[in-house]
């Protein structure tokens, strides 16, 4: 007779700083289901821009949320699939061995882990087609894309739309999601992911090394701005009449404040002014879930993978993207 070990092996941060010198694998507690929990044996997870943040606790102001001196919850990571293990009190729709994809986006566990309990309303079953890795590498990205294309700026057939940051975790999926949408889509990138932005359905591409893209004059029903490494002010010049722009960055600086004096700027900008400034909330449910994997089965939307690291290796997996060099999102195999 086997009996369950207590422990597991997790990917624990004790303090704030660069991911090689706070993050280390280690053993910690094997978390157990609640009411309307499920527990997951994780396949696969990704890296956020809240991670990397809370790892580094820069921007300052993350502190205050996570914790001032070290973070409360040791454990980063939100999206995850893998394979429910055990179901707790009040779950219905899944059982043992079901195939999942979802986020603990708002709960205290994270994902870099062999374990974690997840909310079974922030959960859906994973299509056999979509890797384990790909479906990880999908969630919180895609769903900031899907409701800033979808719901906040409402594009439709004919919008015009700009992606500035259109190569990262979030612009390869909001290009493709606006191109299923029937947007005229222009993404702003380096000049290494021009192609990749391109074969992605943008219709034009801007590389930020050679053209200043708020200078142009085209303009747009829809700004996403995935980057904020120009002025509100100048971005919002570029808005079509009732045009929504959408700043969605914490900034590539780090630092005390890094992007946030823009952010509140943008703000300012949509309340004392004419601009309609409007941010994506994250909403993990049922339906922005499902509405997210039909697009990934009909291969209307794919995954742009960088780079896949195992567990433990998530310290160079989180400093890949802290250099704000990737393209599209990295993985991290359990």
């Amino acid at each position: 007779m086997t009996t369950e070990s207590p422990t597991m092996r997790a990917v624990i941060q004790h303090s704030y700083g660069r991911p090689e010198r706070v993050l280390r694998l280690d053993q910690t507690a094997r978390p157990s289901p609640g009411k309307d929990e499920v527990r997951i044996l994780v396949r696969a997870t990704s890296v956020n821009t809240p991670d990397w943040a809370t790892v580094a606790g820069e921007p300052y102001a993350v502190r205050l949320q996570s914790g001032l001196r070290r973070p409360a919850h040791p454990v980063r990571g939100s999206d995850v699939a893998g394979v429910v293990e055990t179901v707790g009190p009040g779950v219905t729709d899944l059982q043992s061995g079901d195939e999942v994809l979802g986020s603990l986006w708002g709960g205290s566990t994270g994902t870099f882990a062999q374990y974690t309990v997840a909310p079974a309303a922030q959960l859906v079953r994973k299509p056999a087609g979509l890797t384990f890795e790909a479906a990880a590498a999908s969630v919180m990205t895609g769903l900031t894309a899907l409701i800033a294309m979808r719901d906040v700026g409402q594009v439709h057939t004919g919008s015009r739309v700009l992606i500035n940051g259109a190569s990262g975790g979030v612009g390869t999926m909001a290009v493709q999601i606006a191109r299923t949408l029937g947007a005229e889509v222009t993404g702003v990138c380096g000049p290494r992911n021009v192609e990749l932005v391109r074969s992605l359905g943008a219709d034009h591409v801007i590389d930020y090394t050679k053209q200043d893209f708020t200078q142009q004059e085209q303009r747009y029903q829809v700004i996403l701005d995935n980057v904020l490494n120009h002025s509100p002010k100048a971005v919002s010049r570029l808005l079509a009449r009732e045009g929504v722009f959408i700043p969605n960055s914490l900034g590539n600086n780090g630092g005390l404040l890094a992007a946030l004096p823009r952010m509140a700027r943008a703000l300012l900008l949509g309340r004392l002014g004419p601009t309609n400034v409007k941010f994506v909330t994250l909403v993990v449910s049922h339906a922005n879930l499902n509405a997210l994997v039909n697009l990934l089965e009909t291969d209307e939307v794919k995954v742009i993978i960088d780079r896949t690291y195992p567990l433990d290796q998530a310290a160079d997996a989180v400093a890949h993207v802290l250099n704000h060099h990737a393209a599209g999102k990295v993985a991290i195999v359990v």
